[in-house]
């Protein structure tokens, strides 16, 4: 959706139209702003809810290890207007470009910088490379979009690092056939209004771009540290709250804590990755705990994550899959990827819809969805005197 392949209603649903046949549930749009354990009371939107058990799953934002004001000029994508916003950008650096005469600012223009090499930077980085190559071949007149620059950058030694290194490998290969350079071992040290500044190999080294996009890290929700200080809870660096075996609070087993704001590190010593699956499965064994409560069964063992693997998109027809027991790539990792994420998508019609568009755009190689929907200009860059 960032990249402009699938449109908002493609792959999201209203909660109330999921739910509205499930007639003891009530839904509500407010903030939670506060919690009081001893009363068991979620306070929201100034109202007071009572509940006997509770499950708090607000996910995850961006994380930008001490720089909170980068975001401005490096948005994430965590949700639909993040992606909404990387989309106008992406495709409003194109259209300046096209009215640049300065070689230089038009070259900064059509240079995009996606930071962190884990899989939603390797997708990021990979449907900027097709778009660019492919998707807006013949539709300008000034520029050649296969002349934009993209550039995925890693701190770490390369990039999908939780991936066998063979996986790696194939991924820098197939986004170098789309034109996106992998700089490994380069790490972020400052961002600024049409630059990024960077430490590659000891060496400070500056690069003009005025799209960039972030794909480093995640922190847990605020809400996270709310509860953390009225339990008294522990937290781990990225700000999760650490569970005990059967994902409740500790001190309070009402209280449930489930997917990126858990640091459920009872299985491996270390926390779960933070995909969607660890937070599926959670929510299953938090319901068979609830029913056990209230039917008066004995409750389920502590949690244990099943994992049915890993995946990546790098661009048509191209993805790396490791499922633990089997590795696949190219064409049929791609087939994967596509099956597996239309079973889990919400609503037979987003699954028709979906499927019919990534049908489309592989024939071809359009995105229906590239929609400039609101004004955003690049930031000017700097003259050359400085001033």
């Amino acid at each position: 959706m960032a990249t402009g392949a699938l449109s908002p209603a493609n792959i999201a649903a209203p909660l109330r139209a999921v739910l509205r046949r499930q007639r003891n549930v009530t839904v509500l749009m407010g903030e939670v702003t506060d919690f009081d354990l001893d009363k068991r009371e979620v306070i929201a939107g100034g109202e007071r809810l009572a509940y006997d058990t509770l499950i708090v799953a607000a996910g995850a934002r961006h994380h930008y290890f001490g720089h909170p004001e980068w975001e401005k000029d490096a948005p994430g994508l965590k949700t639909i207007e993040d992606a909404t916003t990387m989309r106008r950008r992406v495709l409003s650096a194109f259209e300046q470009a096209e009215l640049e005469h300065d070689p230089a600012r038009r070259q900064a223009l059509l240079t995009f910088i996606v930071v962190g090499g884990g899989p939603t930077g390797v997708e990021l980085a990979g449907a900027i490379g097709e778009m660019a190559h492919y998707t807006l071949r013949g539709n300008f007149r000034r520029i050649n979009p296969a002349t934009a620059k993209v550039l995925l950058l890693e701190a770490g030694e390369r990039i999908l690092p939780t991936y066998p290194e063979k996986l790696s490998a194939r991924a820098v290969r197939d986004l170098s056939r789309l034109g996106v350079t992998v700089l490994t071992g380069t790490a972020v040290t400052g961002v600024d209004p049409g630059d990024v500044r960077v430490t590659r190999s000891g060496n400070d080294e500056v690069i003009a771009a005025h799209t960039v996009l972030w794909g480093a890290g995640v922190a847990a929700s605020p809400l996270a540290a709310l509860l953390a200080a009225k339990s008294g809870a522990q937290t781990d660096r990225a700000g999760r709250i650490l569970t005990q075996p059967d994902c409740t609070l500790p001190g309070h087993p009402e209280v449930f804590v489930l997917g990126d704001m858990a640091a459920f590190l009872h299985q491996t010593g270390k926390p779960l990755p933070g995909v969607a699956q660890v937070a599926m499965q959670m929510g299953n064994y938090a319901a068979d705990m609830i029913k056990a409560r209230v039917t008066g069964r004995a409750p389920p063992g502590p949690f244990r994550y099943k994992d049915p693997g890993s995946m990546a998109t790098i661009g048509r027809a191209s993805a790396v899959v490791d499922m633990g027991w089997t590795t696949m790539t190219g064409y049929l990792g791609w087939l994967a990827w596509l099956f597996i994420h239309l079973v889990y998508l919400i609503q037979f019609q987003n699954r028709v819809m979906v499927l019919f568009q990534w049908g489309w755009n592989y024939v071809t190689r359009g995105r229906a969805a590239r929609l400039i929907t609101t004004d955003w200009k690049p930031p000017e860059p700097p003259c050359p005197d400085g001033r």
